[in-house]
């Protein structure tokens, strides 16, 4: 059981923090700013470098909204958060800690793990496999704070063997753990990817308080809706249509290791993997000074 004693202090420090939500829309990703009235400070989670993958080309052009709606409101960007390894996306990290060079790069400690499957498997160079290329590893339970905000970090391995689910005040962020209910939850055929931790991890954020708002990593839309990002921990609990509190873990466990074995792999998992293991370092441009991404051939 999660500490209630931390709920109900996180609760009355920092009850409502503001949020705001701006949604890539080529990669459908939430990247979410989540800032203090009181002291100025912020925190970003879950940035994104856009890339072209018919031209092959990165641009800045999400990113640079993020740092120009940061310098309007004046506010410190203190942290810059990874919910995970992102195998879709390629993360705007070093973008941010160049125009706020003051501001920590975090990420969960597995990120090791993580490092160490996919450097052998890409044959990559130039990793640390210690986590280095951030700035703060988080384990589970461990705390930080964004001005008066406070944040504690859950692990939420099942995912990814790295996912950190973070929670402020009232404010749940799930990254790829779980998604809208009526979207589901996040795939576990990724190496080192379980589903049966995915369905532990999803019975800690059921554990929080019923009315904490959840805010999800993707969200792709539906017939009925665009696009959205923000649920509750109680319509997670009982409305979710892969997982809910009715859910047993065989059934779920089942019935995911089914579905994942149909899906493709995401289109941008090798440039993804080989940017956001380095904390959103391109890969070193060869002898010709011309950056490179290793395709691989039937690897996963």
């Amino acid at each position: 059981m999660l500490s209630r004693i931390f709920f109900r202090r996180a609760f009355s420090s920092s009850h409502k923090p503001k949020v705001e939500c701006l949604f890539h829309e080529d990669t459908n990703t939430c990247c979410y700013i989540v800032s203090s009235n009181h002291t100025g400070h912020a925190a970003v989670i879950d940035s994104v470098l856009d890339y072209d993958s018919v031209n092959h080309r990165s641009s800045t052009n999400h990113v640079d909204k993020v740092i120009s709606k940061i310098r309007s409101h004046h506010w410190t960007l203190s942290h810059i958060l990874e919910t995970h390894i992102h195998a879709d996306h390629l993360t705007g990290a070093q973008v941010l800690k160049k125009a706020f060079p003051e501001a920590k790069s975090v990420i969960g400690a597995n990120v090791v793990k993580v490092q160490e499957t996919f450097a052998k498997a890409l044959n990559l160079k130039n990793i640390s496999l210690k986590g280095s290329e951030f700035d703060i590893l988080l384990r589970d339970g461990d705390k930080f704070s964004v001005g008066d905000l406070e944040f504690k970090a859950i692990s939420t391995p099942g995912h990814t063997p790295a996912c950190m689910v973070y929670v402020v005040g009232d404010a749940v962020f799930t990254g790829d753990t779980i998604f809208m209910p009526d979207f589901g939850t996040a795939r576990c055929d990724f190496p080192g990817g379980s589903a049966e931790e995915l369905y532990n991890s999803i019975k800690k954020i059921f554990e929080l308080p019923d009315t904490h708002r959840v805010f999800v990593g993707h969200d792709y839309g539906t017939e009925s809706r665009k696009p959205a990002w923000e649920t509750t921990v109680f319509s997670e609990k009982h409305h979710n249509k892969q997982m809910n509190i009715k859910t047993t873990k065989e059934e779920f466990v089942t019935w995911r290791k089914g579905r994942d074995a149909k899906l493709s792999l995401p289109k941008l998992i090798m440039q993804s993997l080989q940017v956001n293991l380095r904390n959103g370092k391109l890969p070193e441009p060869e002898s010709n000074d011309v950056v490179y991404f290793k395709i691989p051939v039937n690897l996963l």
